[in-house]
């Protein structure tokens, strides 16, 4: 079974930092590609930033510059690293398994406060 476990969210002022993490098992990790996503209050789903298995990256234009996702097979992990929060990336956090059958955990709440 895949399970995806999202970690390190809360409560942030802008202009702060906060690394998220991912907790991967289930499947092979180093062979899918792997993306987090994110929902703002009353908002839909919005991709933030992927990284393939051959380690590839891509970010969605917003979060270009302030953002880094990484990813550390030898422990199954995946990382969003991000910097200079702004208000408007207040958001639930989701890590997904973006390859094969896609799947999505539980997602970290992060609140940046202005």
């Amino acid at each position: 079974e895949v399970q995806l476990q999202a970690s390190g969210g809360g409560l942030v002022q802008a202009g702060e930092s906060t690394r998220l993490s991912c907790a991967a098992s289930g499947f092979r990790f180093s062979s899918f590609a792997m993306s987090w996503l994110r929902q703002a209050p009353g908002k839909g789903l919005e991709r933030v930033a992927d990284i393939m298995n051959d380690g590839k990256i891509a970010y969605t234009d917003f979060v270009k510059g302030r953002f880094t996702i990484s990813r550390d097979n030898s422990k199954n992990m995946l990382y969003l690293q991000m910097n200079s929060l702004k208000p408007e990336d207040t958001a639930v956090y989701y890590c997904q398994k973006t390859s094969g059958t896609r799947a999505r955990g539980q997602g970290t709440l992060v609140t940046v406060s202005s």
